[in-house]
């Protein structure tokens, strides 16, 4: 079988870190206005895009997730002030500790997503999908269970 037909047949599973107050409702946007976006995708709702931490994304890695979205408020407009600073911060110090253990950072992805973007959401989880989708099944950090 040919390398692209492999990646027409791979299916990426990604998981989401949604922000509670603005990226989970732009995704809550997206669904009620019908605006599609890949079934393979999971959304995980936390208050804060600052409260992901570094570990759920290593373990959502190992437990199988072939990308990792976490989107958040737009800078700024953070419910909890300055929240996505940390985030922005923790997340670009995440990127090279992913290259250094051999995971392509392209994998995981920072957005900032306010409630009122769902055609934005449905647009970046796509984007993520596809982009997943050439760059193939992640053979990294798996559990071998």
């Amino acid at each position: 079988m040919s390398v692209a037909a492999k990646t027409q047949d791979f299916e990426p599973l990604i998981v989401a870190f949604c922000c509670n107050w603005c990226s989970y409702a732009g995704a809550d946007l997206a669904g009620t206005g019908r605006m599609s976006y890949p079934a393979n995708i999971r959304v995980i709702r936390v208050p804060c895009s600052s409260r992901v931490s570094p570990n759920f994304i290593l373990r959502a890695f190992q437990r199988g997730a072939d990308g990792v979205v976490v989107a958040g408020c737009h800078p700024g407009d953070c419910h909890y002030v300055s929240g996505n600073y940390h985030a922005r911060r923790r997340f670009s110090m995440l990127r090279r500790f992913l290259e250094f253990v051999g995971i392509e950072a392209e994998r995981l992805e920072v957005h900032w997503i306010s409630a009122s973007e769902g055609s934005r959401f449905a647009q970046v989880m796509q984007d993520i999908t596809d982009k997943i989708r050439v760059l193939g099944p992640n053979r990294k950090l798996r559990d071998s269970r």
